[in-house]
């Protein structure tokens, strides 16, 4: 829990993310294997989008970052369905060592690549690194690609070609960049003093082609990698367990009459960490960086303004309720969705856009939510607008004012 905590405000807070809302919920179920979702919504121009799919015979493969290590290998690719048991394998090196003051300098330098149209594709390198980018960039462009692992700058280097290639280090993107405006591209990364690898081309023979000292180890088409993944066929089964566990319903129990019995169920009810004040960790997070934040803790739903001309923003709840998913995955996906749009719709924003993190239940397997259902709704708001808030958030949040119009806002319209 505490290094959860202090990897999201540590990471957050120096790279300038203002962190607008969340909740931390404890379950038996999470001790053995910590479960953490999190959402970053970023807003650009239509016309800023740089894609991710590499064309143009002859254009340069440009890998530029922090150096490729040995500390994120078989990271995000294996270790969210991983475990933490005591005894088990240590998981320390395939977690990724990350600073936020690279990532800081390497979004500046990407920005000002874009700006001036020095990219002709870009991908970031995330789950299986290298092996990852280059094969995505070279079939979303219906391309070829060849590439020397060579040239990777390397922290470590005793490092295996495979290392290489699937290494998860963070703070790292792949572009593809014209030879003409390579000189142009360099002179960029060099300003903000990003180190920077030529490490091949792209090619129009539809493979994606890696060489290590000499040795061809890749040849393949990049499809096939990159997406023509394998289809399980996973078994189909009833959970028995289900009915034993909806069985065990509150008002099937006795109820107790006598006084002390009566306290000790409050007590352990008013005991539960999920009752608790979570204010120290939010207290850890800087909501307010940046300066265009309107609403963040303890209110159940974050709003960032975007334009101070026009005072147009987003409005963004991230909610779950564990219980429920665990108990009916189907209607707690249904419920914790209608949750995260009351808390939207209360300061007056409009549904724009859901994403579910992957963690909706399945009928197929219903514990694969983790407990956890967590849609992530975000809304396009006009951020001059204030929505009184409800006696019962009134009651459970004093740390901060409400923050009211005199005139409502168009949706209690």
């Amino acid at each position: 829990m505490h290094g959860v905590t202090a990897g999201i405000s540590f990471y957050g807070n120096c790279l300038g993310l203002p962190n607008i809302g969340g909740e931390t919920v404890f379950d038996a179920v999470y001790q053995a294997n910590p479960l953490v979702n999190a959402l970053a919504v970023g807003v650009l121009r239509h016309e800023d989008l740089k894609l991710a799919n590499a064309t143009g015979v002859g254009n340069k493969v440009v890998l530029f970052g922090a150096r490729t290590g040995g500390d994120g290998i078989g990271g995000a690719s294996i270790l969210a369905s991983d475990t933490f048991a005591d005894g088990g394998p240590t998981k320390r090196p395939a977690v990724q060592v990350g600073d936020p003051f690279a990532e800081k300098v390497l979004i500046e330098c990407c920005l000002e690549l874009y700006r001036d149209e020095l990219v002709e594709a870009i991908q970031d390198l995330g789950a299986a690194g290298i092996s990852c980018a280059t094969s995505e960039l070279a079939a979303n462009g219906n391309s070829g690609m060849r590439v020397s692992l060579d040239d990777v700058l390397l922290r470590d280097p005793t490092l295996t070609a495979e290392e290489i290639l699937m290494s998860e280090s963070q703070e790292r993107m792949m572009a593809i960049v014209a030879p003409e405006k390579l000189d142009a591209f360099l002179a960029v990364v060099n300003k903000w003093e990003v180190e920077t690898s030529v490490l091949g081309e792209v090619t129009g023979d539809g493979r994606l082609v890696i060489d290590w000292q000499g040795e061809r180890i890749v040849d393949v088409d990049p499809s096939t990698v990159a997406v023509d993944g394998p289809v399980y066929d996973r078994p189909v089964a009833y959970p028995t367990w289900i009915d034993a566990l909806q069985a065990d319903a509150a008002e099937l129990l006795p109820r107790a009459n006598d006084p002390e019995t009566l306290k000790a169920q409050f007590l352990a009810i008013l005991g539960s960490p999920n009752l608790a004040d979570t204010s120290w960790i939010t207290n850890q997070y800087d909501y307010y960086v940046g300066g265009n934040t309107a609403l963040a803790f303890p209110d159940d739903a974050g709003m960032i303004r975007v334009d101070e001309e026009s005072g147009l923003g987003f409005a963004i709840a991230t909610d779950a309720n564990g219980r429920y998913c665990q108990l009916d995955p189907y209607a707690g996906a249904q419920l914790a969705l209608a949750e995260a749009y009351r808390n939207v719709a209360v300061t007056g924003a409009e549904p724009t856009a859901i994403t579910d993190c992957l963690n909706f239940g399945s009928p197929r397997t219903p514990r694969s939510c983790g407990s956890s259902a967590r849609p992530s709704t975000v809304w396009r708001t006009d951020a001059t607008s204030w929505a009184p808030r409800s006696p019962a958030e009134t009651s459970r949040s004093t740390t901060r004012p409400a923050m009211c119009r005199s005139t409502p806002p168009r949706w209690w319209a």
